[in-house]
């Protein structure tokens, strides 16, 4: 699982430890290590956002890390999440992983939801800690009712495969559409197959294309290959092969083996493109390279060339085995 870290925030927004004047003078530099040195929490963590970005002062990951725990052992609890952070993930310091659950743990139980998330795929991950599904879910439930996009989508792949929590693929739609309504181009696919397979919900073929499309405009390559084949067979739109050959390229340009097939065998037949079968030729190798094509269309269509197309469409195979095989 993936987590997330957290974009610095504005130096203004936690000064509540601190009088507030009209002065430009008043949150300073000195008057921030004045008020740090004397032991407010909400000064030494932003005296550690200083050095950690730079701002200021020479950025110097070690007193960044000083001065944020100071605040966290004072409780502030982005100072906590902040320092957990730097033991996870920065490239200054040197890793600790346990170190990095301990304080995700002590700003996610503050409420804290990029904590709550990261410390879900800590556990998820067993990364710093014993690996614990069950834990997970509950952190990533935690973080999910807070509206976090990434816990919604994990929340909601624990239900589908019953991982840490009795499997429901109901719940599952549920915590996808959350996370898709948000944008995230994962859950948005995930939910359009739940809706194409009628799995947790009833089957809605509009559904599956309308969030197909969504992840599809944000380069889910798996989703553009799924709407492709939504307009190649008419199912929950307008039956279109033009444009089931448009979704299928964007797809197979990202090295999809499967949208690679499906393009292919449009070439071959000539359905929403002019039939070309150096081009189905071409990508069907690429297909087939990627474990995915119908080696026995390629041989089909190596038979119905000649030997100088052939030749030909071995060399486009070639060329774009180059550029779009999967990595």
């Amino acid at each position: 699982m993936k987590k997330i870290v957290l974009a610095t925030m504005l130096a203004s927004l936690f000064f509540s430890g601190m009088a507030m004047a009209e002065s430009k003078t008043a949150f300073s530099l000195p008057a921030i290590e004045k008020s740090a040195e004397g032991g407010n929490a909400a000064s030494q963590y932003q005296l550690g956002i200083k050095y950690e970005s730079g701002e200021g002062v020479e950025q110097n990951a070690q007193k960044a890390l000083e001065w944020y725990t100071k605040a966290a052992e004072q409780g502030h609890a982005e100072a906590q999440l902040n320092l957990a952070l730097m033991y996870d993930m920065s490239d200054d310091i040197d890793r600790d992983a346990e170190k990095a659950v301990y304080w995700y743990n002590k700003a996610a139980v503050q409420g804290v939801s990029l904590a709550q998330y990261n410390l879900a795929v800590s556990f998820d991950d067993g990364d710093g800690v014993e690996q614990d599904h069950e834990k997970a879910v509950y952190w990533y439930t935690k973080a999910g009712e807070q509206g976090d996009s990434d816990a919604q989508y994990n929340l909601a792949i624990s239900y589908d495969e019953g991982i840490g929590v009795g499997q429901d693929h109901a719940k599952a739609v549920v915590w996808y559409t959350k996370a898709a309504e948000q944008g995230h181009a994962d859950a948005q696919y995930n939910l359009a197959v739940s809706y194409d397979d009628g799995e947790g919900v009833e089957r809605d073929g509009s559904k599956a294309v309308f969030w197909y499309t969504k992840a599809a405009n944000q380069g889910n390559r798996d989703a553009q290959n799924n709407l492709g084949v939504m307009y190649d067979e008419g199912d929950g739109v307008a039956k279109d092969t033009r444009k089931a050959v448009e979704w299928y390229k964007k797809a197979a340009f990202q090295g999809n083996g499967l949208a690679q097939n499906n393009l292919a065998l449009n070439y071959y037949y000539g359905k929403g493109v002019k039939r070309d079968l150096k081009e189905a030729y071409a990508w069907f190798s690429v297909a087939v390279e990627n474990g995915d094509g119908d080696e026995a269309m390629l041989k089909r269509t190596a038979r119905a060339l000649n030997a100088a197309q052939l030749a030909e469409a071995k060399a486009l195979a070639a060329s774009y085995i180059a550029k779009y095989l999967d990595e």
